[in-house]
């Protein structure tokens, strides 16, 4: 069946409180919807959610890259339209094509009576996938947070750090993991605001600590001070933005011990899989997140993390700092979301965010 109908319409979320972090603050998410539909009334979702912070294209180079895929595409059959995705040109815009990809990705499942994850493996996955609490930034409130999170049945915890100096915030991750119960751990996540010296003083502080992993620890990360730094810590140490800083031969060779996957960052559901299971092949293990994004987008993540399967949290419970949303997110209870049940994505909007 050809493609009748390719739309994508503007939204913006705002927090419930705002998202802080070393690289700044975010008060609300914006993005497009993107729809497609074919002949036989079938049709597909997909978020676009660009956010250069995370190494995605500008919104305005998004919009431009949506605008040229609808008049391309439109009157195509979705596979075909599926094949022009891989241009390498399309990667330009990775989190344009992430949106367009899932839409076509969910159309595709949804014919084909199977769920989005399942498609792609080619066998039936786990509808469950474990994820850690985000708590936000370390602060005076985080104790509080913490335990609420521990009662709602999360074993992996994690904190944004970086947002203050290294002497105030390392006295409070200390104190935290003195009260965790046994089998607990903090994922912490300095997003690049630390010089090397700086980074050496946290680990050294963290050692013997019950710490699941330290993302992004290094303002200029290069492969040497990354391999250096993860000789001193037990923990994984994971690459997140500063993906494209390194070689890539530092993915596969060991220097890199955990990858964090970010659809709109890397293009989308297809290229993410490939990368992962080339990683996974190297020794690596990834963890999937999401970077905010709508419930549209946080479901496409979901299903990656499916997919990929294992045992390690990912960052996926984020839906709850969104005070609006496109379309009911995936319910998150005792530690694990549930992905929705039926074909496809799963995912279907409200008629006015809610």
């Amino acid at each position: 069946m050809t493609l009748r109908a390719f739309t994508f319409e503007p939204y913006r979320l705002p927090f419930r409180q705002q998202w802080r972090s070393a690289a700044g603050g975010l008060d609300q998410r914006e993005g497009w919807l993107v729809r497609l539909e074919d002949e036989d009334g079938g049709y597909g979702y997909g978020d676009c959610a660009p956010l250069p912070g995370i190494g995605t294209e500008t919104p305005a180079a998004a919009a431009a890259a949506l605008a040229q895929w609808q008049q391309r595409f439109t009157g195509l059959e979705a596979a075909t339209a599926l094949e022009a995705l891989n241009d390498p040109a399309s990667f330009d815009t990775p989190a344009a094509r992430a949106g367009v990809e899932s839409a076509l990705l969910d159309l595709l499942a949804r014919r084909n009576g199977r769920s989005l994850n399942a498609s792609i493996r080619g066998c039936d996955c786990r509808q469950r996938v474990r994820v850690n609490a985000s708590l936000g930034s370390l602060g005076p409130h985080t104790a509080d947070t913490l335990e609420s999170a521990l009662e709602a049945g999360f074993q992996v915890l994690k904190l944004k750090t970086g947002l203050a100096p290294a002497s105030q915030e390392i006295p409070l991750v200390q104190a935290l993991c003195q009260h965790l119960p046994a089998g607990s751990t903090l994922r912490l996540d300095a997003n690049r605001a630390w010089q090397e010296g700086d980074a050496r003083s946290w680990l050294d502080a963290l050692a013997g600590l019950p710490i699941d992993a330290l993302e992004e620890p290094l303002a200029q990360p290069s492969a040497p001070a990354w391999a250096a730094l993860q000789v001193r810590a037990a923990f994984p140490l994971a690459l997140d933005e500063s993906l494209a800083d390194l070689p890539q031969a530092a993915l596969f060779d060991g220097t890199v011990r955990r990858l964090i996957l970010k659809l709109p960052r890397l293009g989308g559901f297809l290229p993410a899989v490939a990368l992962a299971q080339r990683f996974a092949a190297a020794g690596g293990d990834c963890v999937v997140t999401s970077s905010l994004e709508s419930a549209c987008g946080l479901l496409a993540a979901a299903h990656l993390a499916a997919a990929l399967g294992g045992d390690l949290a990912h960052g996926l419970a984020t839906a709850e700092w969104l005070a609006t949303d496109l379309g009911a997110p995936p319910p998150v209870a005792a530690g694990y979301l549930t992905l929705p049940a039926g074909p496809g994505l799963g995912f279907q909007p409200f008629a006015t965010p809610a």
